[in-house]
């Protein structure tokens, strides 16, 4: 039997604070779940992947996509939003050049999808990746 999960109210991976928590109540106590956990897991489903160069932030400066450290990349290169029992996840990415972006971003979109929905038991409705730039590996 699925978790009986809830959503009161929306928030992003950003500020992870009570609300828009996903929570279960069980007879042995209360289970909540926050955007940055999500964001967490989703991050690291994503650098995984081949081809999968870095997170990027969510911005363009200048035209330029920036590669964030790993350590900043689930707050800032994942937003989570919790709407209504779903769970939408968009991913903001830097792709190896030479490879196919549209394969790799579907092997991000059905990682992060697995990953997600293994860990937490629930559903993901929509993960949208936003390539923000390419990079040549040095070899």
């Amino acid at each position: 039997m699925a978790p009986a999960w809830q959503v009161p109210g929306q928030a992003d991976a950003k500020t992870g604070k009570g609300e828009g928590e996903m929570t279960e109540e069980t007879k042995l106590g209360k289970i909540e779940i926050s955007p940055t956990a999500i964001a967490h897991l989703a991050s690291q489903a994503v650098l995984q992947c081949y081809g999968v160069v870095g997170m990027a932030a969510r911005t363009l400066r200048n035209g330029l996509a920036v590669l964030l450290h790993p350590s900043d990349s689930y707050r800032r290169g994942v937003e989570v939003k919790l709407v209504d029992d779903q769970i939408i996840i968009d991913l903001y990415v830097i792709i190896e050049y030479g490879t196919r972006v549209s394969e790799v971003a579907h092997n991000i979109v059905q990682s992060v999808k697995y990953n997600v929905e293994k860990a937490l038991g629930v559903p993901v409705t929509q993960v949208n990746v936003h390539v923000q730039g390419l990079r040549v590996s040095k070899e």
